[in-house]
């Protein structure tokens, strides 16, 4: 049940940058309110919320905090009255404060090894459960609240990550699997409510996730004539906007490829100018043959890190 976006009113967490960006922007060009929460906003948002200021407002939310996310809400609803679109896409990708490499209570962590949790674990998979919960129980409530004649939306940004896994990055592949089986397990909600939850599951996208950190970016082969190529933000955003708004899409993003359903539980695959319907069952994975944007050729460099981290006597006891 696709939704028109003129008019309706969408929150995005990690609306400061990269995708999220994007994402936002193309929603306020197609005429959307558009609440960005985040920790903050880089220049380029802080733009783009200047440009639209009676249709964009930004929302300082940390996206760990629970009464924040009750406030966020709050917010979207005084400011523009409704909420329609919700996309849960705040993350991180494996990074030094809060890495599996990197245990609780050792140099570099911020996770506390007397406080039960990992800060990484908290924003990629418990902020989007949460936010999904919440996002439900508003359209549920609403006046009028959501039905297949009143559809909403709520899409989620897993990874290929959700496809595979590697010794790189454990905690960041269990959370994109994870999101990737919460998506397919609310399914049926657009049938019963009209509540389209839906997932993009974009390959490695120049994003300062990557680019702003140097032990992630030596694993891009950058130069040479077998360089690796990059999604881009735009490229995902722009199908991110299709599972909103349309019930298929091309299975290339420039058009004139096969249909591709979109409904309830669709996790869409997106490599370079490449979108893939990924099933529940039976996946083969992200290797379309010739399809660039699925790996990065020199991964390597991760994995000796991780073997010399491994080498260091006392790795993993905590630090005194």
């Amino acid at each position: 049940m696709a939704q028109s976006i003129p008019g309706k009113t969408a929150i995005v967490t990690g609306a400061g940058s990269g995708i999220n960006l994007e994402f936002a922007r193309l929603l306020l060009k197609h005429g959307a309110n558009v609440v960005f929460a985040d920790l903050a906003l880089r220049k380029e948002a802080e733009s783009l919320v200047a440009e639209y200021k009676s249709k964009a407002v930004f929302q300082r939310t940390d996206v760990t905090s629970w009464t924040d996310l009750n406030q966020l809400f709050q917010v979207a609803e005084q400011t523009f009255g409704s909420i329609d679109i919700v996309c849960p896409g705040a993350g991180v990708y494996e990074p030094p404060f809060s890495n599996f490499w990197i245990p609780p209570g050792t140099q570099g962590s911020r996770d506390s090894p007397v406080h039960d949790r990992y800060l990484a674990m908290d924003i990629n998979m418990t902020h989007p459960i949460r936010v999904t919960q919440m996002a439900i129980s508003h359209y549920l409530n609403a006046k009028p609240p959501a039905s297949p004649s009143n559809p909403k939306s709520i899409i989620h940004i897993a990874s290929i990550a959700a496809e595979v896994a590697d010794l790189g990055c454990p905690l960041y592949y269990a959370a994109k699997h994870g999101v990737k089986a919460f998506v397919k397990a609310l399914a049926d909600l657009e049938e019963l409510h009209g509540i389209r939850v839906a997932a993009v599951l974009p390959g490695v996208v120049k994003t300062p996730l990557w680019t702003e950190h140097p032990e992630k970016l030596k694993m891009i082969r950058q130069q040479g004539g077998d360089a690796d190529e990059w999604v881009t933000p735009e490229e995902t955003a722009e199908v991110m906007l299709r599972l909103v708004k349309d019930n298929s899409t091309s299975s290339t993003i420039s058009g004139g490829g096969d249909e591709v359903p979109i409904r309830g539980g669709t996790c869409l695959e997106v490599l370079v100018d490449y979108v893939r319907d990924v099933p529940l069952l039976n996946n083969i994975g992200p290797n379309a043959p010739g399809v660039p944007g699925a790996s990065v050729k020199d991964r390597q460099k991760q994995r000796d890190d991780i073997l010399e981290r491994l080498q260091t006597p006392g790795w993993g006891q905590f630090v005194s």
